[in-house]
Parts: structure tokens; sequence; C-alpha cells
């Protein structure tokens, strides 16, 4: 190694020595400094705890009679005293603790915890701080803290406080609060005008209702403070008797009693409902609360009401159907004339009696039992019961039930409507009497119609032999004039046996009752297709599927066959047509049978269908078939009716009632 190079390391390694010995001597002086702050903070606590020593027995008499919750601290927050209040505060087992109080604040309030220690240092006293801490039992807390430090011959050397729990006040001040702020909101909108007044008459409290009842321009909230001793002169224009109104005020505020219900009528007809609620506080006189409210409507309701009860009490008075209420043991509570006029009784003679063992006899009592306890459930209806009136005499009574209720929606009884139907019950059995007797006439009748229809059958098949005969046995000796006049025998025999045929059926139609079946018309149609005679110039047509009904199927039979015959015997055009067609409607099956014959003027319409109405005199014709049409078409509750042009056509239109198949 070169010189220079020994030479520049040595150099270097002097400055190394140098700079150690000046770090060295550093430490050396910061040493002494720690060691005098050691010494002057050892000092101080050993002063502090003498100043401590000094006075703890006066402190210990702070301490026994401070309810609330004190402490005392180091500079740092450490606890060097509590009381027993501020153990039990913060949670700790007894007093004899080292803690620091900084940790004990809710994480959220550390930065607001720090700050106020710097103002307690700074100015020496911090009051009404609060802060949420947790204790040593994991409560969380509200506290209220005044602080102050304590100096020892000018030097702060700790701070002492009292802590107080507001947990529970400032929750009841927030509801408290709340409670004010919901009253508030309430009487501002209440539907009646409020206005409070304190001692001097001074409005502590108003509302926009009241505001809106007198005509006040100003906000409620402007009205605060203002004072009401003229407000009586200044409104009384606003009533139809202003002296009253002014009287009235005056003599209620000398009184200072309660005033409940006065009613006001205003100029334009208004009528105000006024309370006057006089207010103490440990028999002090605060001040007095008044309630106006707009009852216009439910007065008027209640007049109209009132007229009303009035006219329906006149009406049940008077009218021609008993009234009358009883309890839930049938016994009578009130009757109307008319019951007693049905009766005999008068209301006193009924009043608190029960009524079956008045009126009924044992089966119609039953009756009644049964009928009231469909009350309990609710129910109404009607029913008949034979009574016996105040002389003994038995009637007949509709009686239309429904139960009576209370307020509280219980059943506590029913009202009975009461409908002498005694006459209505003779004529009943009349009735019953004379169907009866019809009924037997017309068996007889039907019998007498088939006995006077085979006496009747019985000369004319002798008199159409014996013509016969004649025609056979004189046949060489006969002109042509007298086989001529021996045919039209013939031929009106043979019309006259036929009318006994017409009759005896249309006579039968509606008398003798088949069973009713199910029957497919479309079946049946098409099987009358291949019965009845069609001429080859004629067809017959069905446009739609024909419905099963329920009826009688000869007669149903009847029906369309004969409308359908008459449909071919009347086709005067060299292509004939009939169609049959249906509709499905509501209730009913609409159908129709249409031709393109001869046609029916319009001012026969209404006679086809009357018995012996023919409109051409045929030997095939008796002038019963549209009859007979007509008594099935109603038998199965339907009608029947024609559209017809002379020359172009018929068409007959029919409904037969629907029935569940």
């Amino acid at each position: 190694m070169s010189q220079d190079k020994i030479d520049m390391l040595e150099r270097a390694l002097a400055r190394e020595k140098a700079a150690r010995k000046q770090a060295e001597k550093i430490l050396e002086n910061k040493a002494a400094e720690l060691y005098d702050a050691k010494q002057k903070l050892e000092k101080s606590y050993s002063e502090l705890e003498a100043l401590l020593n000094k006075t703890d027995s006066q402190l210990q008499g702070v301490f026994e009679n401070i309810v609330d919750a004190y402490v005392i601290m180091d500079l740092m927050g450490n606890i060097l005293k509590m009381n027993d209040a501020a153990v039990s505060l913060l949670g700790f087992k007894d007093s004899k603790v080292e803690f620091n109080l900084l940790e004990m604040a809710h994480p959220e309030e550390m930065e607001r915890v720090a700050e106020s220690f710097q103002s307690l240092m700074s100015n020496g006293t911090i009051t009404d701080f609060h802060v949420n801490i947790i204790t040593q039992q994991n409560v969380q807390k509200l506290v209220h803290i005044n602080a102050s430090i304590i100096y020892d011959n000018g030097q702060p050397v700790a701070a002492q406080g009292i802590v107080r729990d507001i947990t529970q006040a400032k929750a009841a001040e927030a509801q408290l609060i709340e409670s004010e702020n919901r009253l508030t909101s309430l009487i501002a909108n209440l539907d009646s005008g409020v206005l409070l007044e304190d001692q001097n008459r001074k409005i502590v409290l108003t509302n926009a209702k009241f505001c809106e009842i007198f005509g006040i321009p100003t906000p409620p909230e402007q009205l605060k403070g203002a004072d009401c001793s003229d407000a009586a002169e200044q409104n009384k224009v606003l009533f139809k008797n202003p002296e009253a109104f002014v009287n009235r005020i005056n003599a209620i505020l000398e009184a200072k009693k309660e005033a409940l219900g006065d009613e006001l009528e205003t100029v334009d007809g208004k009528i105000l409902e006024r309370d006057y609620i006089p207010i103490y506080e440990n028999n002090n006189y605060k001040g007095h609360l008044w309630t106006y409210k707009d009852v216009t409507l439910r007065r008027k309701y209640r007049k109209s009401l009132e007229a009303q009860k009035q006219k329906y009490s006149s009406i049940i008075a008077n009218m021609n159907l008993g009234l009358m209420e009883v309890d839930n043991d049938d016994k009578i509570l009130m009757v109307n004339q008319s019951f007693s006029s049905i009766t005999g009784y008068e209301e006193q003679e009924l009043l608190g009696k029960v009524a079956s063992d008045i009126f009924l006899d044992e089966t119609n009592s039953e009756i009644l039992s049964k009928e009231n306890s469909k009350r309990e459930n609710g129910l109404s209806n009607s029913y008949e019961v034979k009574g016996l009136t105040k002389n003994g005499e038995e009637r007949y009574w509709l009686i239309s039930g429904a139960p009576n209720y209370n307020l509280n929606g219980e059943v506590i009884g029913s009202i009975g409507i009461h409908l002498d139907i005694t006459d209505l019950k003779s004529l009943q059995l009349q009735k019953e009497n004379l169907l009866k007797k019809l009924e037997k006439s017309n068996d007889e009748l039907q019998e007498y119609a088939h006995i006077v229809s085979h006496d009747l059958k019985s000369p004319l098949r002798s008199i159409d032999a014996l013509v016969n005969w004649i025609k056979e046995d004189n046949k060489e000796k006969l002109d042509d004039v007298s086989i001529q006049n021996f045919n039209l025998i013939e031929t009106t025999l043979e019309k006259m046996e036929q009318l006994i045929s017409d009759v005896l059926m249309y006579s039968s139609v509606g008398t003798e009752t088949l069973e009713r079946q199910t029957v497919d018309l479309h079946t049946l149609v098409t099987d009358l297709k291949t019965i009845l005679f069609v001429p080859d110039h004629v067809s017959i047509s069905v446009l739609n599927t024909l419905p099963k009904i329920k009826g009688e199927k000869v007669k149903l039979q009847q029906l369309f066959q004969n409308l359908i015959s008459n449909a071919i015997k009347f086709i005067d055009k060299e292509v004939g047509l009939v169609e049959i067609d249906v509709k499905d409607l509501r209730t009913h099956y609409q159908f129709s049978i249409k031709d393109n014959g001869i046609g029916i003027e319009e001012k026969f319409h209404d006679k086809i269908f009357k018995i012996f109405h023919a409109l051409n005199k045929s030997k095939d014709s008796t002038g019963i078939g549209l009859s007979i049409v007509k008594k099935i078409v109603d038998l199965h509750e339907g009608q029947i009716w024609l559209e017809s042009k002379p020359n172009v056509g018929t068409t007959f239109f029919f409904t037969l009632k629907k029935d569940k198949i």
C-alpha cells in the first residue's frame, strides 16, 4: 500500500474518532437532561402523593358526600382516586385499579375526547361535555362531565371531574322532543280550532284551523305571544248574537271553570261547538285552552236523523203490518198499533210476556223456536205460523224475522213483521180444492172424449160400409151422377173421421203427461224424412246439427212432423225446398222450418194457430194441426211465430226451453 493511501486512511480514522467523541458527548448531555427530568417527575409525584396524603382526610369527606361519580386522574389520564359512585358508573369492581380513562371513550369519540383533553389542559376547566363511553362491563353509556385542573403552587399536577350518567335522561329528552313534535303536528292538523292562552291572555299555541274559522290571515306560528284581551270584541261580528258571544266569554274567564259544548251560530250559518278548559299547576292558574269545532254538518245530520226517526216511527206505528220486537228469551219488548189490531191485545198487555206462550200452540211454538235460533246466527227469513188472537180466533200469519243487534254487534233479540194471510190462506185452500176438482173434471172429459170419439166413429164406419154395399150391389144400375154423389159421401165420411181423430188428439195434448227423456232431435228429424211422403221435386235439408233436449218424444215428433208435412203440402214450385235450422240462445233453442211454397198473407198470421182455422180447405186439412203444434211448443215453455210472403214462401220459428240433460 502506498504512503498516500495510508495517510488518507489515517485522516479518515481521525475524523471518525472525533465524530464518535462528539456523539458520546451529546449522549452524555441528553442522559443528564433525562436524569434531571426523571428527578423532577419523581419529585412531582412525590409532591402530588404528599398533597394527596395531606388532603386525604379532607377528600375522604368530599368523596363520601358527593352523590355523583367523582374521579381524580393524573395529567396523562390515569386514575388516581375515585368514589364508590364512580366505581359503579364505570363498571369497576373496586376503586383500587390502574386504568387510563381516555381508553374508555367510544371509538367514534376518540378525536373529540383528545380535543376536549387539550382544552382542559389549556383552559383549566371543561364543562357540559357529553361523551359516549364503554364501561368495564361493556355497557355503552352517555355521560355528562365537568372537569378542572388541580394546581400546586401554580403548577398543574392532576385533574378532577364529576361524571353523571345521562343515558336515560337523554333518551327521555329525545322521547319528550318527539312527543312535543307529534303533539305540535297533531294540533296543527286537528279538524278543530285550538287556542292556548297563558294567565295573561297571551297566545302560547294555536293552529291553522283556528285561523280559518275566525278568518285570521296570519300564519299560526306568527300569532305566538299576541294579546287576546280584545279578541272577543274584535270577533263578535262573526256571530248571530254578538253581545251574547262577548258576555259568555267574559263569564267563562271570570269563573275559570271548565265549560264544554257551547254552541255558537255564525252569521253565515255555521254552527261551532266550543270548549273551555282552565289549566292549573299546583293549584295556580296558568292559562286556558279554547277549542272550536265546526259541527254544522253533524247538527244538520242529527236534525235530519231525528226527522227520519219521527217519519219512520209514524210509519211503523200506522202501517198495516204488525211489528213486534222480542229479546233472546222471546219476551216482548215492543209492538206497534197494527200488531195490537191484528191480535186484539193492547201493548201494555203484551210487554214482558213470552210471545209463544200467548199466541201459539205447541206445534207452532216449535216452529218459532227453530226460527229464533237462526236469529242467534244472524240469519233472516220468512215463515208461516198459525196463531190465536185474544178472543181465541185462529189466524194465519206470515212472519219476516231478522236479528236485532246492539252497538257492539251482538244479537240481543229479533224483530218480526207480521202479515195476516188468513184470507189468502183461505183462497189458497179454495184454489187447491178447485185444482183437484179441475183435475178430476179433466180426467172425466178425457175419458168422455175417448168414448165420444169411439161412439162417433162407429156409425161413420157403418155408414161408410153401407155406402160401399149400395155401390157394389147397384153399380150396374147407378148413373154417373149417383156414383159421384156416393164418392162425395165417402170423402165426407173420411173427413169427419179425420176431424174426430184430430179433435181427440188436440184434447189429449197437455192432459197426458208422458215421461220426459233426452231426445236427439237430429236423429228424430232424420227418421221422419224416411217416414214422411216426400215428392221427388221436394228436398229436405238440415243446415245445422240439431241438439238434444229433455222432452216428451212423441209430442216432439208430432211437432216436427206437422210443420214439415205442412211445408211439403203447400209447395207449388217445380223445385221444392224445405230447410231446417237451429240457433243456440241463452235459455232456449230457436228452430226454423222454411219452405218456398205458396206463402200466407200477413192478415192470417194470428189466426192459423187457432183451432179449425184452415186457410186451404181440403179433405186432408181439418184446421187443427197448427193448434196442436202451438200446444206442444207451450208445453215446452217456448213460443211459435212465422214470417211469410205470398208466392215466395213461409218460415215457421219456434223455441224450446233448454233443460239440464
